[in-house]
């Protein structure tokens, strides 16, 4: 019985970041504003990449905000019910976005909500993170690169701020964030991978 118990406390931990981090918002937001299914729009991802090509700057923005803060509110709503399962409640919550239940395990690829996860984790790693994401994407307008780049510098960075004890989680979810952007490696490496406004500019 009291090994039962022991289990209740990581099992809601992992059960509830899960459904939070599963809310697809880009589909919702949308949805909502009228500008159809987002999975059958641009490349189907339901990020907020894939929610700007559908010309709705505000609705982007507003997918990126949320889920960043569904990530960081799991973390943070976990560490506060159940101490100690701050860990459980991140990868949780990740995989929730990547492989979500309601949308048959076919979500987002990761980036914003990792940086929610890592800025409630340990906020200083959270201010690297954004830097190397914004300062990638203003000077590469290249959004998988940057998304990239900043999935990996977590785990480097949580090692040279010395904590070890989120170098391993942090590199198996930046790591799932490479495998999500698996196709963008292979455009990459073709020279066929879009940058973030040239098909207005092409279109204009």
């Amino acid at each position: 019985m009291q090994t039962e118990i022991l289990w209740v406390a990581p099992t809601l931990s992992l059960v509830l970041s899960y459904l939070l981090g599963s809310i697809p918002f880009g589909v919702i937001l949308t949805r909502l504003g009228g500008a159809g299914d987002l999975r059958t729009i641009g490349s189907g991802n339901i990020g907020a990449t894939n929610v700007l090509r559908t010309g709705r700057k505000g609705l982007a923005a507003a997918t990126l905000l949320l889920d960043m803060a569904k990530g960081a509110v799991a973390v943070l709503l976990v560490a506060s019910l159940f101490p100690g399962n701050a860990l459980l409640a991140a990868a949780g919550a990740f995989i929730g976005h990547c492989y979500p239940v309601w949308l048959r395990f076919k979500g987002g690829k990761g980036v914003a909500t990792l940086m929610g996860i890592v800025v409630a984790l340990y906020w200083p790693l959270g201010l690297v993170y954004a830097v190397v994401w914004l300062g990638l994407l203003a000077g590469l307008r290249i959004s998988s690169v940057a998304g990239m780049t900043a999935a990996l510098s977590a785990p480097f960075a949580a090692a040279l701020f010395g904590r070890f004890d989120l170098v391993l989680l942090l590199l198996a979810l930046a790591l799932i964030v490479l495998w999500k952007h698996r196709e963008n490696v292979e455009r990459l490496f073709s020279g066929t991978e879009p940058r973030i406004g040239a098909n207005r500019k092409k279109s204009g």
